[in-house]
């Protein structure tokens, strides 16, 4: 297939806003693909590449410009192979061969394929095909009901992942994306809820847990083996042995265990959560580092028992089987109630203690791996949001060369791309400012006379103490107050607070 054929379906998907028209227009273009087109097309139609971050930034995509060709010849099977040996790239002259690659493909590029391919790299591809729209075209264009696909996409790492199984073999496709060990479930996510009684109104009796400012793991046991997940599905168990040897000590034979880990002082407080993350990607002096910052472990989920998944299973069940397993100082701290005030003296205990504050989970919601839904809900002391650095403005006086002034967007999953709430430069140290006027540089994509526009990379938590309406922002609403907490390099810009949240805190109808 053409990628002109790909291009105007981007085209004529951004031109609408109906969903179902959206999702017509893929299902059309799906049903159209050879099989070896169709995982490369919907990650494209998605906003992203087979490949993922190629490292190419707007410096190396204006250098590597090209007059446009009259014609359409680029097959989308090209445009792969182009990409993966872009991808290739490394070491002395990488950036020349970058440039030099680029401009071979994008010579043969129309104008419209070079502009969306332009949007495609740097990742401003925001044609409102998102995720959801994609897995219902998918169920579509395959006949298998749309949840069976959601299942499917969860355990198997997106849509791009399993669209070619899907739309090759149909139902008997899906069986290879259920949960298998040693291969990283997408993690069950929490949406924010204003306070305890909120929470507890919409979950009746909860589960509560400590919610702590580590970092989020998934452990995997077989026999004696054991592997160590980050959030991001890295293997950590070198950077953590001492949590391998917890996980290998458990009675069950075959495990995959949700948790956190981090570290506490000697009066069992959380370190920062810098200081916890310093135990990751190291590779050397492991055990000195192990001595001077010892991780802990508290496990709050079970996912999988001796062969069987337990996803489909109450959160009930899950913790109960955890239980059996683990010892009680490797679980979360938990209470099951229904009662406003023990709810608040369990959250005022977990702040007390140095923790962010706490989690309320449904007792009969299933595992929903890598959904953002109400069965899971976090409460903090202070309101805080995770949203995605869009620009950063020029300082002035003390700030003077530094990019100081933030502009903060929230994932919008109606229309795409990011929905603007306002700017900031409260709460930034002046080492922070120094990090991050040399990292939003890497990331520019345009700028003004005092602004420098990012690829939307970045997360960044961000506390305040409303949400205003505000006719100055497309959005509607602006955060009042808004400080600083701290960056977020352990997430990335899918996985930051949705304008959806931000609409529900508002307590605004749109």
């Amino acid at each position: 297939m053409l990628l002109a054929q790909v291009v105007e379906t981007s085209r004529r998907i951004a031109e609408t806003t109906k969903r179902l028209e959206k999702t017509d227009l893929l299902t059309a273009l799906l049903k159209q693909l050879n099989p070896e087109e169709v995982e490369i097309s919907v990650a494209f139609l998605s906003g992203t590449t087979r490949q993922g971050r190629i490292g190419i930034g707007y410096a190396t995509l204006r250098d590597g410009s090209s007059e446009a060709a009259e014609s359409s010849s680029l097959e989308i099977l090209e445009v792969d192979r182009a990409l993966q040996e872009l991808a290739a790239v490394a070491g002395p002259g990488s950036e020349q061969r970058k440039r030099e690659l680029l401009k071979r493909i994008l010579a043969r590029a129309t104008k419209p394929e070079q502009q969306f391919l332009t949007r495609l790299l740097i990742g401003e591809l925001r044609q409102g095909a998102l995720e959801g729209i994609m897995l219902d075209a998918l169920a579509k264009a395959s006949g298998i009901p749309a949840e069976r696909i959601r299942r499917a996409a969860m355990m198997g790492g997106g849509g791009a992942s399993i669209a070619r199984a899907v739309l090759e073999k149909g139902e008997a496709g899906l069986s290879q994306f259920e949960i298998q060990l040693f291969r990283p479930v997408q993690p069950m996510l929490a949406q924010t809820a204003a306070d305890v009684s909120d929470a507890l109104e919409g979950l009746g009796e909860a589960a509560l847990e400590y919610k702590f400012d580590g970092a989020r793991v998934q452990a995997h046991k077989s026999g004696d083996q054991v592997i160590v997940y980050s959030r991001r599905s890295n293997d950590v168990s070198a950077a953590v042995p001492e949590i391998v040897e917890s996980v290998r000590s458990l009675p069950g034979r075959d495990l995959i265990l949700d948790g956190e880990v981090l570290s506490l002082d000697q009066q069992g407080r959380p370190h920062p959560f810098q200081v916890s993350m310093r135990r990751f990607g190291r590779k050397l002096n492991v055990d000195r580092v192990m001595d001077e910052l010892p991780m802990t472990p508290f496990w709050f989920d079970l996912i999988y028992l001796n062969g069987a998944p337990l996803s489909d299973e109450p959160q009930r069940r899950r913790f109960e089987e955890l239980a059996r397993l683990a010892p009680a100082s490797t679980l979360v701290p938990h209470l099951f109630t229904s009662n406003r005030e023990q709810a608040e003296d369990f959250l005022h205990g977990a702040l007390e203690r140095g923790h962010e504050g706490i989690m309320a989970k449904s007792r009969q919601a299933a595992y929903a791996a890598g959904a953002r839904g109400q069965s899971w809900l976090k409460i903090k002391r202070a309101r805080t949001l995770d949203l995605v650095v869009l620009a950063a403005e020029w300082g002035n006086g003390r700030r003077e060369g530094w990019l100081s002034n933030l502009h903060l967007g929230a994932r919008d999953t109606e229309k795409g791309g990011f929905a603007m709430l306002g700017k900031t430069f409260k709460g930034l140290t002046d080492e922070m400012l120094a990090w991050q006027t040399q990292e939003f540089l890497k990331l520019e994509i345009g700028r003004d006379n005092y602004t420098v526009y990012l690829e939307p990379k970045l997360v960044v938590e961000i506390a305040f103490n409303e949400i205003q309406i505000s006719p100055r922002y497309e959005s509607g609403l602006a955060l009042r107050f808004a400080r600083v907490k701290r960056y977020r390099p352990d997430k990335s810009a899918s996985e930051a607070d949705t304008f959806a949240t931000v609409q529900k805190l508002a307590g605004v109808a749109f």
